[in-house]
């Protein structure tokens, strides 16, 4: 590699294809490790921490413009030591210095770049910075250093003073109270950010939401708002018709730059599609829209197309950018197309063709590059041109299977080949969820697939588990996300499988998490363990993003446990929570919408709906047939110690027993009994 590359950097040993693709920059970078830090004491050196990950364009344009600048490079190696961090792989050190940079600019994203004292505490950062502009800056603040290292040290201490403050989280001593006239006062005042006509929240960019837009479902199923159900179905159709939606590859891009979901930012990252799976499946249970059902196929055939090791693991993400016919990087290449080209693949049937997919000023992009967006049903479609939808429906297969194979012959988008043990879990969670809907059985064979992966290569011999594998390897000790979404997805895959195996190890995680996580002082779970090396401040996540927050998905989890085990410091343990997030959350829904999934569970009643008998598989499926947010599944097809199925195996009957904490209505054998005693309306 020395040969064939003028520079070579400590990051050539590392294996985050992030990290790896810096390792020939003239930058003396450093991977996140405690030798790095040493050093930059040893030698009284400003820390410069670039955080980033693979799939990011502005990331790359950065490195295009000042890291692969030998003349910057030379700046940043006489005054720094440089330190380059994968943020998929340490969200620990992201979360510091994401902090830091919006509480000095009130914003964040990525390139994250911040200058830090040796002993880490920030002194100064931004996001992405043209080449003069971080020329300018660095050159200022290594000259700060240098003449007024006090006026460094004051930066410092008040810098880091706001990030320990700025997540804390206080015990709520008041007794636990969790209204509905709360909950709807807090989903009116979000319903004025909402974007009635395109979906998403209001004005560009907009980012699928998938926690939002699930807790929306379930409030506007279960208070039978119909205004609000119709913004889920828009915000749902726009998306699937979008260019978000790869139109021709299926799978869903980060965020749209635009108010109608036209042009992404085109990266493709496992856990926005995996979220997206389980979103639209339930999206399907609730409504029965087709639509939803395709979405929900041709993603999970994307993520196995693209992203899947073949062996129960998957990548975590393709880049947005790839090369044009010069060999330039560019973003969207791989997935734009000029009428040209679509007509020379489609010939008699391009006018169709552009015609569904909007190959008119509507579709185009820039220069003469359309981005393929859909504007009309196949019903709409199909009448307008005196054809059957089955007709239309086959030719669109045909056509995208015939793009597919064209565009196949680009070059394909870089891959980020590291796998992750939380998006993991997303994605084992995705497939059950479109199980219990669809009752595919492929759905199931791959969760159970990725299941076994987690529990063989993920999971340590001490009960804790890895967060990262890559080139046959696990590493990384897990954060508290990767505990969260992985006991979340074995208590969905308890649900739709019965064996008590999933459940039983849920609950070793989540001791484990106690064990390792837990904050006496207000009853929440810090992010790191309590073995990891510690940086400047432990944080507490709290504030539901695109991927709701670890204790967030906690608390549902223990609010889970607590019934399936009837384990009071499990289920006083998720009200606590609840509790103490009570008035951010019903302040800003927005952002804890994975919060207000268990404020509904508290505010309304919440069904144990237990089946024992050798038919429970199939009451189940039938059960799964009905879009029930408020309730949880218990069953056996033999007898059961667990409280909610003890005593009620019968040899030769299957029965379904709907309870509430326990209590439990009279027995009964068909299933339409039993949902005759369940109301979902809160």
């Amino acid at each position: 590699m020395n040969e064939q590359h003028q520079y070579t950097n400590a990051l050539i040993h590392e294996t985050s294809p992030y990290l790896l693709q810096h390792a020939h920059n003239p930058v003396d970078w450093h991977a996140w490790n405690d030798e790095t830090l040493a050093l930059a004491k040893k030698e009284n050196k400003l820390l410069l921490i670039s955080i980033g990950y693979a799939a990011c364009h502005w990331c790359h344009v950065m490195e295009e413009e000042s890291f692969e600048d030998s003349t910057v490079a030379a700046v940043m190696n006489k005054h720094f030591i440089n330190v380059k961090v994968d943020r998929e792989e340490r969200p620990d050190v992201d979360q510091i210095y994401m902090n830091a940079v919006q509480l000095l600019t009130g914003s964040g994203g990525w390139p994250l770049n911040c200058v830090a004292l040796p002993d880490g505490r920030p002194i100064w950062g931004g996001t992405y910075f043209p080449k003069e502009n971080w020329l300018n800056a660095i050159e200022k603040l290594a000259e700060l250093y240098k003449t007024e290292p006090e006026k460094a040290e004051e930066y410092a201490a008040k810098l880091t003073e706001g990030i320990h403050q700025s997540d804390l989280v206080t015990l709520n001593k008041e007794a636990p109270n969790f209204t509905k006239i709360e909950l709807d006062s807090a989903v009116t005042k979000w319903e004025a950010y909402l974007d009635p006509k395109n979906g998403g929240n209001k004005g560009a960019p907009k980012f699928p939401m998938p926690s939002n837009i699930n807790f929306l479902l379930r409030y506007a199923t279960q208070t039978k708002n119909s205004e609000l159900l119709k913004y889920v179905n828009t915000t749902l159709t726009q998306m699937a018709y979008g260019g978000i939606f790869d139109q021709i590859g299926g799978g869903f891009a980060r965020y749209s730059v635009d108010e109608i979901w036209h042009i992404p930012h085109f990266e493709k990252m496992l856990y926005d599609n995996a979220q997206l799976v389980s979103l639209y499946s339930k999206a399907y249970q609730a409504t029965k829209n087709p639509l939803y059902k395709e979405i929900v196929y041709r993603t999970t055939q994307f993520v196995e197309s693209e992203l899947y090791n073949g062996k129960g693991a998957f990548y975590s993400s393709l880049d947005a950018d790839s090369k044009t016919t010069t060999g330039a990087l560019e973003e969207g290449a791989y997935y734009i197309w000029t009428k040209d080209e679509l007509e020379k693949i489609l010939g008699a049937d391009f006018n169709l063709f552009a015609q569904y997919y909007n190959v008119n000023l509507h579709g185009k992009w820039e220069e003469n590059n359309y981005h393929l967006i859909r504007t009309l049903s196949d019903e709409e479609i199909a009448n307008k041109n005196n054809i059957s939808v089955n007709e239309l429906s086959n030719k669109v297969k045909s056509w995208q299977k015939t793009l597919l194979a064209a565009r196949n012959k680009r070059d394909l988008p870089r891959l980020d080949d590291k796998s992750l043990t939380s998006w993991n879990a997303l994605m084992l969670k995705a497939y059950a969820d479109s199980y219990a809907v669809f009752n595919e059985k492929h759905f199931l064979e791959m969760a159970l697939k990725t299941a076994q992966f987690i529990t063989s290569k993920q999971l340590k011999e001490d009960g804790g588990l890895y967060r990262n594998f890559k080139n046959d390897k696990s590493t990384i000790d897990a954060y508290l996300e990767d505990y969260a979404t992985t006991i979340s997805a074995f208590l969905r895959l308890y649900e739709v499988t019965l064996n008590e195996n999933w459940l039983q190890t849920a609950k070793q995680l989540t001791d484990y998490c106690y064990d390792h996580f837990y904050d006496d002082n207000n009853k929440m779970f810090f992010f790191t363990s309590n073995t990891d090396a510690n940086l400047i401040s432990r944080k507490t996540e709290t504030d539901d993003n695109v991927i709701p927050s670890s204790n967030s998905i906690m608390a549902n989890n223990l609010f889970l446990l607590g019934h399936y085990f009837y384990n009071k410091k499990y289920s006083d343990n998720a009200k606590a929570m609840l509790n103490n997030m009570k008035a951010s959350t019903l302040n800003y829904a927005g952002g804890a919408s994975n919060w207000l999934q268990l404020y509904m569970n508290f505010a309304g009643n919440f069904y144990e709906v237990a089946i024992s008998g050798k038919n429970a598989k199939e009451k189940l499926q039938e059960l799964n047939q009905h879009y029930i947010p408020n309730k949880l599944i218990v069953g056996s097809t033999k007898d059961s110690k667990l409280p909610l199925l003890e005593f009620k195996y019968a040899e030769n009957e299957t029965t379904i027993f709907v309870c509430v904490d326990g209590a439990c209505q009279l027995p009964v054998t068909k299933t339409n009994e039993a949902l005759k005693q369940i109301k979902i309306e809160l």
